[in-house]
């Protein structure tokens, strides 16, 4: 479980009177202490968002969230960061893109990781990059014609970087930044 500054581990029976928890779920539950074993939780809500029912932005929204569980699995203690960027996303999935959220997000919490990389050398050939750009992994910049790759505006994606908006970006080059964030921190 994802608090704002922490990561638990809990125990929870499932019976028949208990439903299966998905992942990425908002919930509201008690704590109940237990010996030895994992503390076990209990009075379990669940806290409902309009866009639930919308089969697709749910299916972006596990997708989005399972990049998080490598990426904290050995962690306890966390910067509220995570928390609070995964909140704000979901209190604005049903009023914007999902995947503009996710590629704003993951440049966020990228940034405050330390690990955005600067845009003007190819990891691949060290020259500078002009105008256009494409990306490997986690955001690691590249000439478009190294990697194979489509290219993007560089100044969009300084923006992107400096803002956090991805507002000059097209929907084909949001597509190939999402799948770039879908590879995982």
């Amino acid at each position: 479980m994802l608090s704002r500054d922490r990561v638990e581990k809990y125990y929870r029976f499932y019976g028949a009177r208990h439903s299966i928890l998905q992942v990425g779920y908002l919930i509201d539950f008690e704590v109940e202490e237990s010996g030895s074993f994992l503390p076990r939780i209990r009075s379990i809500s669940h806290i409902g968002f309009k866009w639930l029912y919308n089969r697709e932005k749910l299916f972006i929204w596990h997708r989005f969230i399972s990049i998080f569980e490598p990426h904290l699995r050995d962690v306890t203690q966390i910067d509220p960061i995570y928390y609070e960027t995964l909140l704000e996303c979901v209190k604005k999935w049903h009023l914007q893109s999902p995947k503009r959220l996710i590629v704003e997000s993951y440049i966020k919490i990228l940034k405050h990781e330390g690990r955005l990389q600067p845009l003007d050398k190819c990891l691949i050939c060290n020259q500078s990059i002009d105008k256009n750009i494409a990306f490997v992994g986690k955001f690691i910049p590249a000439h478009p014609s190294c990697v194979n790759q489509h290219p993007i505006r560089k100044e969009s994606v300084e923006y992107l970087l400096n803002s956090f908006s991805s507002i000059w970006l097209n929907d084909e080059e949001i597509e190939r930044l999402y799948l770039i964030a879908l590879k995982g921190f």
